[in-house]
């Protein structure tokens, strides 16, 4: 099972086609994980299943989602209604409580995959104003069986290595 992640796109459509175009026959589906700023009704995120965030005033996105993603379960919020640019410890205990194995968010633009207490924690970045490093990124997530394989991609679609990793939750 494959997902594309992507968060705080923050009103880009021409780059958020062009990650659709370039990975949509490779995934099973897709996720925004807030700050597109753009309508919930917008083609460029009718692909997406979304989440709304801090930028997105008037949305009608819902705050979180829970889902599953192959044989694991996740949680996807914006980040910004747990603390995310402080602490991962109240998104933590939401995921802990839901009783999830991955959690997809935003808010602070910083790209990684953490693993915190057996719960893999993943923000893709941001495709436009990214943090603590240069590159403009998203991230792919594969799962086999309870293999998490996170790729961080750049906007123009090379990988980011440094940041890529395989987890068995």
């Amino acid at each position: 099972m494959k997902a594309l992640v992507v968060s705080d796109s923050h009103g880009l459509t021409k780059e958020l086609d062009m990650i659709v175009k370039r990975h949509m026959t490779e995934v099973d589906f897709m996720l925004h994980c807030g700050d597109s700023e753009l309508e919930s009704t917008s083609s460029e995120l009718s692909p997406f299943l979304g989440v709304k965030g801090n930028c997105d005033f008037g949305s009608d996105l819902p705050n979180d989602v829970i889902s599953d993603l192959g044989e694991l379960s996740f949680l996807m919020a914006h980040g910004h209604l747990y603390d995310v640019k402080s602490t991962l410890m109240r998104l933590n205990y939401r995921a802990a409580e839901l009783g999830v194995n991955l959690v997809f968010f935003g808010h602070s633009h910083i790209a990684g995959a953490e693993l915190i207490n057996d719960i893999l924690f993943i923000n893709p970045g941001s495709i436009r104003l990214p943090v603590m490093r240069r590159q403009k990124t998203y991230a792919m997530i594969s799962v086999e069986k309870r293999e998490v394989t996170v790729t961080f991609y750049e906007v123009n679609g090379e990988v980011v290595e440094e940041l890529s990793k395989t987890v068995t939750l």
